[in-house]
């Protein structure tokens, strides 16, 4: 059981990491640092939408409009960060 445990603390390890990476692809795609034209950026900004998107969008519609700051990753990596440390102090001990 500890192995699933750490193997779902990995995940949600890994997920924040996509989180950071697709925050910071899509400020340089905002300030036109890369270009989406580009095939393997493009690739790449695609499967970041696609694997944060289906997380990030019902945060998105239960915050109010805050001009052009998005700050639902942020939230986001916040409670992966309360579920890790939910994990590890208090399920990770109890179990055999």
């Amino acid at each position: 059981m500890r192995a699933i445990l750490d193997i779902v603390l990995i995940v949600l390890d890994l997920y924040v990491w996509l989180l950071i990476a697709s925050a910071i692809l899509s400020w340089l795609i905002a300030f036109n640092v890369v270009n989406t034209r580009n095939q393997f950026v493009a690739s790449v900004a695609e499967f970041l939408y696609r694997i944060t998107e289906p997380v990030l969008r019902p945060i998105r519609n239960i915050m109010p409009n805050l001009g052009g700051l998005d700050i639902s990753p942020i939230i986001v990596i916040l409670i992966i960060l309360f579920i890790q440390r939910v994990i590890t102090l208090y399920v990770y001990p109890n179990v055999f």
